[in-house]
């Protein structure tokens, strides 16, 4: 695919998303409890319509199976977004079903942890799709989880893509690099829409990032074993701990795991930073999303330095883990005491 049918689409999707605001088509109602920072309801959740479109075509040639469950994994966010598919429970049952064949028809299988009890279920040809299916199915929802400040979800996963880029010149990469630079221009792109409060990505964006994500990391571990399976788990930490947290945090305080509430990390960031009334003369929700971006990525520049080291990549999940659970408690504490 050409770069100059990327720059036309860029273009047409530019014109289609303000026809789709002034019409208040795909309008945020879902979303209120997740992403009501900004107040204005007239953000539509329009940017994952764009980016499966950009990953349809750019991904065709590459897999065609691919594309159908990315496009599966899609519709079930769209659905969501447009309140046809409203109970979590079916959602997830749903999801867990198109993952299971995902995983079985494209032989996506994680073949070791390193560590010692995991990798001998894993010798389980059936405990391996299971647990490859369970993985992605963390991924995907935590993927939705951080989807609550401008930039977040699509930085995050910007930085993850362009890592993969990064490495491509240095380990063999079954994809091709074009591939990985027009994915990387689409994602820029709709960075800046949601930046400028043009967009949000919505359940469908948010789903679909998250399993092509996994699927691209999956598939480079195992054809770059030499690569620790933990620097590919400290990539995805964040929206996988997002989500494996907040499970825990829900049933401590005896609510379900699965209906959504404003105590995320990134949302207490943000009533912590616009409560103190820093950068005033800044979009406060930017401002947050922009702090947790930088943090991650100077996780990631570290990890960079010694991706083949298990021990220093664990040690490095382990520190973000701490601090996440350090800051999370300061900022609940300081949002209930006010």
């Amino acid at each position: 695919m050409s770069y100059f049918i990327i720059f036309l689409s860029f273009l047409g999707f530019y014109f289609l998303n303000n026809l789709i605001r002034k019409k208040k088509y795909l309008q945020n109602y879902k979303g209120e409890m997740h992403q009501k920072f900004l107040g204005s309801k007239n953000i539509p959740l329009s940017g994952g319509i764009f980016l499966i479109f950009s990953l349809l075509l750019l991904i065709n040639s590459y897999n065609f199976l691919l594309c159908i469950f990315i496009f599966l994994i899609f519709c079930i966010g769209f659905a969501s977004d447009i309140s046809f598919l409203s109970s979590p429970k079916v959602r997830l049952l749903i999801q867990f079903l198109i993952i299971i064949s995902f995983v079985f028809l494209l032989d996506i299988k994680i073949y070791q942890t390193k560590f010692l009890i995991l990798d001998i279920l894993l010798e389980n040809i059936y405990f391996r799709y299971i647990f490859s299916a369970f993985c992605l199915l963390i991924l995907i929802n935590g993927s939705n989880f951080i989807d609550g400040l401008n930039g977040l979800l699509l930085g995050y996963f910007t930085l993850i893509i362009s890592i993969i880029f990064y490495l491509n010149f240095h380990l063999y990469l079954t994809l091709e690099k074009d591939l990985i630079i027009l994915l990387i221009l689409t994602l820029v792109y709709l960075l800046i829409l949601n930046f400028n409060n043009k967009l949000f990505m919505g359940d469908s964006g948010s789903y679909t990032l998250g399993l092509l994500s996994g699927y691209f990391l999956i598939k480079f571990y195992e054809f770059n074993q030499e690569i620790s399976p933990y620097f590919i788990l400290l990539l995805l930490w964040y929206p996988c701990f997002e989500n494996l947290f907040s499970i825990i945090r829900k049933f401590t305080y005896n609510k379900s795991p699965i209906n959504a509430d404003n105590n995320h990390l990134h949302q207490l960031v943000f009533f912590y930073i616009k409560k103190k009334n820093f950068f005033r003369s800044l979009n406060t929700n930017n401002v947050s999303s922009f702090l947790i971006i930088s943090y991650n990525l100077l996780i990631f520049i570290i990890s960079l330095n010694n991706p083949s080291n298990s021990q220093f990549q664990i040690s490095l999940v382990l520190l973000n883990i701490i601090i996440y659970l350090v800051t999370y408690f300061k900022l609940f504490t300081f949002k209930y005491k006010i």
